[in-house]
């Protein structure tokens, strides 16, 4: 055999040689950049999950308000009812009712 021959084999089975000793580490390089995607993927859906539940619970917030302040109102309107301020009131309510009749 020639000299050149033994090195081309030689060359030939350290490049065989160099593949198989880095194709479990190529795996794992492309395996990591699919879950850092997954890890992406699912963070944005979480993400996304919040955004929606957050507004919901500021509706949710806003219509509470908006109930609170209704029902404070109703309470001062009883109040007043109670210490006779609202007298005026009864009576034109009254009146409206003998004049739809």
């Amino acid at each position: 055999m020639s000299t050149g021959l033994i090195i081309a084999i030689v060359v030939v089975v350290l490049v065989i040689v160099a593949l198989v000793a880095l194709r479990p580490m190529l795996r794992r390089r492309a395996e990591e950049r699919r879950l850092e995607r997954r890890r992406g993927e699912a963070a944005e859906g979480h993400r996304e999950e919040a955004r929606t539940r957050e507004a919901h619970a500021e509706r949710a917030e806003r219509e509470a308000q908006a109930a609170r302040a209704e029902a404070e109102a109703h309470g001062a309107r009883a109040d007043l009812h109670e210490r006779g301020l609202a007298d005026d009131e009864l009576r034109e309510r009254e009146r409206e009712r003998e004049q739809s009749r």
